[in-house]
Parts: structure tokens; sequence; C-alpha cells
């Protein structure tokens, strides 16, 4: 029997919708979910978190309570960026230990740890402190395939983050290009060096993860990641119910309730219409493109990418950018592209291409990055690179996280008007410009007129 975890109000909505679901669809979605046998929900972290207070004027502490109200029986998860949490940099241990106790006390089961380059050094303050608080721990492996990115490197990572106390082991394919064939090599030898259970998360953007979920399956992965029929596909995960139905009668059934499914599944269509009636849902994200299997570009690069580069009136060097996205990569040492390195390394093809140098402009983010500030890459940075942007700086080799100050007690009391409570403190650690904004209509600090302005996630 394989288990399912749903991801259609997580990352489902983020793929296709911007992440603009609101805590009502939600909540609407998840008392349905709770009957239909998943092995857990996944509906917190990633993007809705900043979204939730950016877009939609809501609280993303009280979504997780309101949900945490009608999911009486089945487990709720988050994605957790290790010592980034759920921003864009590295955050001090005191935070990171502070948001693992409050999503634990507000209703989190799992938390699903990963680190943008593989740097367990970066997991670890996250595992110790989901596991003091009593929540269940799984680290994931964020995959990509590079000259360095072998079978054996995974597998020695997969033993590394198995003694780093995780309760599970994730592959995140963010990309959605991991192969059949490559999977089943992949699980197989995976399945046999560590004892924990493992769990495949993959997106539909290639056209090959229905195909790649079933030789997992058979392979022997113990859970993988689906998404409702409505919000599955394109750049989201693959379909819930066609995985179910598949594997009905046989070995692995999931054993899932449809005529549940069947009952969640127009509740969701009418949400999904109001987001193409409003054009949230860009159809564009719904297509199939194998070139993801060259390029490796997760569908919000890639639609970050595009807006940047018609915003600049370039779209005409759009596949210039494309080629120009792996030679960025390999000059950074083949980071996988997830979150925040997907956004550094596309910005930085972009800015290559459109200024007619390579790195005569840079961003701060991939300063910090070669200054050392993100973690180890899996492969040695390019020197010459290194030397044009920062110089011949130093590079930090310790843990980034060591050379931080406790920040949580200075936050709390310099927002001491309108932090209410130690959640507040943690959104304004996260985001501080946003959550302030958002505080002080929620506290009646300011008028309630706001202008939502758009940012790339």
């Amino acid at each position: 029997m394989v288990r399912i975890v749903e991801t259609s109000v997580r990352d489902g909505h983020q793929s296709l919708l911007a992440t603009r679901m609101t805590t009502e669809e939600v909540v609407r979605l998840c008392s349905i979910f709770d009957d239909v046998g998943y092995h857990a929900i996944e509906m917190w972290g990633g993007a809705t978190f900043d979204a939730a207070m950016r877009f939609l004027n809501e609280d993303p502490w009280d979504r997780l309570r309101e949900v945490k109200k009608v999911c009486r029986k089945t487990k709720l998860q988050m994605l957790f960026r290790g010592q980034n949490i759920l921003g864009y940099r590295h955050y001090s241990d005191d935070v990171v230990d502070m948001f693992c106790k409050k999503s634990i006390e507000n209703g989190i089961d799992i938390i699903r740890v990963f680190d943008a380059l593989n740097d367990i050094r970066n997991l670890k303050q996250a595992v110790e402190s989901t596991k003091k608080y009593g929540g269940e721990c799984q680290i994931a492996l964020s995959y990509t395939t590079s000259p360095v990115h072998t079978i054996e490197y995974f597998v020695n990572l997969a033993k590394d983050i198995e003694k780093l106390g995780a309760d599970s082991l994730c592959i995140k394919d963010m990309a959605g290009i991991l192969l059949p064939e490559d999977a089943t090599e992949l699980v197989s030898v995976l399945k046999r060096e560590i004892s924990i259970p493992l769990e495949l998360h993959s997106h539909a953007t290639a056209g090959v993860s229905e195909m790649t979920y079933l030789a997992a399956i058979r392979a022997g992965v113990d859970i993988v990641d689906t998404s409702l029929s409505p919000l599955s596909g394109g750049t989201a995960q693959p379909s819930t119910q066609a995985l179910a139905a598949g594997l009905k009668g046989t070995k692995y059934d999931p054993k899932l309730d449809f005529d549940v499914l069947h009952e969640a599944e127009p509740e969701m269509t009418k949400i999904v219409d109001k987001y193409i009636r409003n054009g949230l849902l860009i159809p564009k994200s719904m297509e199939v493109n194998p070139n993801i299997l060259t390029y490796q570009v997760p569908g919000g690069m890639l639609s970050n990418m595009i807006r940047q580069l018609s915003d600049q009136g370039a779209m005409d060097r759009y596949d210039e950018v494309l080629n120009e996205i792996p030679r960025v990569r390999k000059d950074l040492g083949y980071p996988p592209l997830v979150t925040p390195m997907s956004q550094m390394v596309g910005t930085q093809a972009v800015l290559n291409v459109l200024n007619g140098e390579r790195y005569k402009m840079c961003t701060r983010e991939v300063r910090d990055y070669l200054h050392g500030k993100y973690g180890k890459p899996a492969a040695p940075v390019n020197k010459v690179v290194r030397k044009k942007i920062i110089g011949f700086d130093d590079v930090i080799t310790c843990r980034p996280a060591d050379l931080l100050e406790p920040e949580f007690e200075k936050l709390k009391k310099r927002y001491a008007d309108i932090a209410k409570s130690d959640e507040d403190v943690l959104s304004l650690a996260l985001f501080e410009n946003v959550a302030s904004d958002f505080l002080k209509r929620k506290y009646g600090k300011q008028d309630n007129e706001y202008d939502e302005f758009e940012m790339y996630i």
C-alpha cells in the first residue's frame, strides 16, 4: 500500500494560482479532505505564509488554526526551508526554534525541511527543534542532475539525513525532471541503504511525473504527493484521483475514499473557476513542457523569468536566457534550482543576457551566495566568476547561522506596539515590512485601505 499526501491546498495553488487561495477556501476543502484517508494534507508553508499577508490581508497563523479545527483524523504538513524558514535569507537559531515550536503548537504535525544546497548543516536546528516540540520531521533532499549529483551523492546524503534524526526522507523533485528509470534506480538503492520511510514529491511540468510515480511505487517508495484533479497537472502535482484509480485493486492501492473525493472535486472546481475568471490561473502554467528536462527550470522560476523579460520588453531574448541558465548554474557549483537558488540563478541569467556582458551586474543575493552565506554548494564555484563579483573577499566556511546573533527578543521589543503574540513576532522576523503593514491593519493601527503589489513567488 502506498500512502498519499494531498498538496492542492499548498503546492497546488502555489503552482497554479499564485498562492491566492483564501483561508475560507482552504478550510472548506480540508473539512472534506479529512475523510479521504490521506497520510497527510500539506496546507501550510512555502509561499502561503507570505502571500496570505501580502495579497489576501489574512493572518497565516489563523489559517493553520482554522484548518486544525476541521482536521481531526489527518495529519497536517508544512514545507519549511531549513535555516531560511519561509523567507529568502538565513535566520538565527532562536527564530528557527520558535517557529518550529509555534507551528507545532498551532496544529502542524509534520514539518518537511529542506535546504536549497542540500547542506545538512542548514537543517540541523530545524530538525532538533521539530523533534524537541513533538513534531514529526521529514527531511527532503533537493533532486537535480549534474556531473556531481550522482546516485552515490544522493545515497551519502540520505545516510547523513537519517543520522541527523529524520523520521522520513523525501525526494523533492521540484522541477519534475526525475525520469522513470532514474526513479527506479534511486528509490531501489535508497530503500536498501536507509530504514526510514521514503516519499516522492514531483511536478507534472515535463509530462513524465505519472510514469515516474508508478516506477517509484513499484521500486518501493512509501508515500507520494498528489493534488486533487482541478489543481493538478501542469506545474502542480499529478492527479490524486487518477493515481488512486490506477492503483485501485493492486497491492499498492492507497485505499482512498472515492465518494469523498467526488464530493471534494466540485467544491474545488468552483474555486478554480473563480481564479480562471479573474485571470490568476494562466493557461500556460497548465501546459506540458518537456524542455524542462533540459533546462531544469521549475514552473515558478519560469513564470518569474517570463515576467522579468516581459517587463523589459525583451521576450525576444527568451531562448538566450534559457540557454544561459545552465551556464550560470555551472558557474555557481550546480545548485539545485529550488527556492531561493532558482530565483538567484534565473535573475542572474536574465541580467547576463540583457546587459550583454556576463556578471556585469549581480544581485545582492548572488554576492552573498559567493561569500558562502547560503552554505556549501555540491561542486566548486567558478573561481574567475567569484573573483569578478566579490574580488578577494573572504568566503565563510562555517555554518552560516553560526555568525548570526539572536533576533527574536530584539524584534519583540522593537515591535511591542503591534506584535500581540509570539506568532506576530515570527511573522515580522520573516517578512518584516509586509508583516508590519499587515499587523497595523489587523490591530487598527492604520487605515484598512491598501494596495496590492506584485511579488514573484
